[in-house]
C-alpha cells in the first residue's frame, strides 16, 4: 500500500505503518499499516510494540494555516 491510499482511506487519524520500500531520497513508497487512530496515544503506544520494525508515523489530517497553533 503507498501513503496516499491511506490518507484517502483514513480521513483525520493518526497512522503508524512499517516502509517496506523508500524512493532514492528516502521518502516511504511502500508500506504496511501497522495501526491507525483518531487518538495520537493509541499510535504512540503502538511503537513500542513495534520498536524493531523500520516505521512511519504521521497524521492524514490538515495541517493548521500560519498564525494558528494546536495543542495535543
Amino acid at each position: 500500500m503507498n501513503i496516499e491510499k491511506i490518507k484517502q482511506i483514513y480521513e483525520d487519524e493518526w497512522i503508524l505503518v512499517e516502509v517496506l520500500k523508500e524512493d532514492k531520497d528516502g521518502n516511504p513508497i511502500e508500506v504496511q499499516l501497522l495501526e491507525h487512530s483518531k487518538n495520537r496515544d493509541i499510535t504512540y503506544l503502538a511503537m513500542k510494540k513495534y520498536a524493531k520494525k523500520y516505521t512511519y508515523h504521521f497524521y492524514t489530517g490538515k495541517i493548521p494555516e500560519k498564525g494558528y497553533a494546536v495543542a495535543f
